[in-house]
């Protein structure tokens, strides 16, 4: 018997949720509760347990995602499962299609070690600051960047710092006195070791990160692997990853080789050749990288956020190691599994038709301004006025706020984010922050209570 499924909603979204249930041709069956209120943010507990009437035998009810209340309350209520579906009617299709997440991405199979790159001249309470921040952003390590003919004569502070916040410590220096203090103060990892610094492995109990006696000697790396091997040593072995033009190609090329010759052996890869070193936004960049990672089974990372188009690679290096762990695990291509990298676009922006347009403006009889991202624009109407254009501008002589200061105020927030959104293909959303992934830090939603009015929403 297939399942019975009642959709409560508003009167604006009631067509628009009909036509998509319509061309979906569900294998559910399906009902329409339109409960008399504009929008879903207006609905409440108590207006749904008035206005809906569940005298038909349903297997679940699908309240809006806009709806703030009581899940729990409602099923109770109504002695079947209440759900919250998609916060845009429009994503129907996918609530009901592709596997998602349940809950957040949590799991992943690499570590971050980021790297803190002047660490030789910052003082250890200011290192612990950084490592506080680049743990929260989603490092498991905090690598120490020694630097060339600069004493680091607080080394021990500082690793005793960053261990202050639970975090593990690497030291990263072409020293090998530094790398064997780093060691003997209780760092957990040293970078790096290769056959010209061989002779420290007896001097160290951290792990060794192991690289090539030089650029793109993968030999030499494959005898030092080898030889950690037979002498029953952990380590992590990175062959090196290139910038573009400078063997960035022939480079991948060492790290597939090497995974092939050792398929169970640590591999560690550096990814700042490639993001700090290139002009583009991290977050694709990273995206990528990390899809190489999970592909070779690579376990370490290091993180550079130094340049300022890379100043959130931890942050989107550790949701891109998220989503491929879960794409992995499922056996999925990493598409429609979270938003988090869609930083600057959306995967597929929402447009309102003209038909729909001209459908939502016959049904608004007050004078609240409503704004609407169709193909060709900004749409800005009332019951009374309805004007169309793409900058804010275009609206300056078409719309009356009859001298409210707070209304015009909050009108040029809200068109300068449509703007936005229109030119750079993102969602818009009337009276709420655009989405920009990992880039920008989303405020806590409260599901169970309505947000709270903003200035311009507050009597004066």
């Amino acid at each position: 018997m297939s399942e019975k499924i009642l959709f409560i909603t508003g009167k604006l979204a009631e067509r628009q949720l009909e036509r998509i249930l319509n061309s979906m041709k569900p294998e559910f069956k399906y009902q329409i509760n339109q409960i008399g209120v504009n929008v879903a943010a207006l609905m409440s507990e108590s207006i749904i347990m008035r206005r809906v009437n569940c005298e038909q035998n349903f297997d679940r009810i699908i309240v809006p995602g806009k709806f703030r209340g009581s899940l729990k309350k409602l099923s109770n209520f109504f002695k079947v499962p209440v759900e919250r579906g998609p916060d845009d009617v429009s994503d129907i299709p996918d609530y009901f299609g592709v596997k998602k997440p349940i809950e957040k991405l949590t799991n992943y199979d690499c570590k971050i070690f980021a790297e803190i790159v002047d660490a030789a001249i910052l003082r250890p309470n200011d290192i612990r600051e950084i490592a506080k921040s680049y743990k929260k952003d989603g490092a498991n390590v905090i690598d120490l960047g020694c630097m060339p003919d600069t004493k680091f004569e607080h080394l021990e502070d500082s690793i005793k710092a960053v261990k202050s916040i639970g975090c593990e410590v690497s030291v990263d220096s072409a020293n090998a006195e530094e790398l064997i203090r780093g060691s003997k103060a209780g760092a957990d990892y040293i970078l790096s070791v290769n056959q010209k610094n061989i002779d420290i492995l007896d001097k160290i109990n951290a792990t060794p990160i192991l690289i090539p006696n030089s650029q793109g000697d993968l030999k030499s790396l494959e005898e030092i692997v080898e030889l950690s091997i037979n002498k029953k040593r952990n380590f992590y072995a990175d062959p090196i990853l290139d910038p573009i033009h400078y063997g960035f190609v022939d480079s991948v090329e060492r790290f597939i080789k090497l995974r092939k010759k050792f398929p169970r052996i640590k591999m560690f890869m550096g990814t700042g050749n490639l993001t700090e070193l290139t002009d583009c936004d991290s977050s694709g960049a990273n995206a990528i990288m990390m899809g190489m990672v999970s592909e070779l089974s690579i376990d370490a990372v290091l993180v550079v956020q130094v340049s300022g188009h890379c100043k959130n690679s931890i942050k989107e290096t550790d949701a891109a190691r998220k989503i491929m762990h879960f794409s992995k695990k499922n056996q999925r291509l990493p598409f429609r599994v979270s938003n988090d990298l869609l930083c600057i676009s959306e995967r597929k922006p929402k447009r309102k038709s003209k038909k729909e347009v001209e459908e939502i403006k016959s049904m608004v009889k007050d004078s609240n301004y409503r704004i609407i991202l169709s193909d060709e624009g900004v749409n800005v109407f009332n019951k009374e006025i309805s004007a169309k254009g793409k900058d804010p501008y275009d609206f300056y002589d078409k719309i009356d706020v009859m001298g409210d200061t707070s209304h015009a105020f909050y009108l040029g927030v809200e068109l300068a984010r449509a703007q936005i959104a229109h030119q750079l293909g993102k969602n818009y959303d009337q009276d709420n922050q655009l989405e920009w992934g990992v880039a920008v830090e989303e405020e806590k939603v409260d599901l169970m209570n309505r947000p709270e009015l903003k200035t311009t929403q507050k009597k004066r």
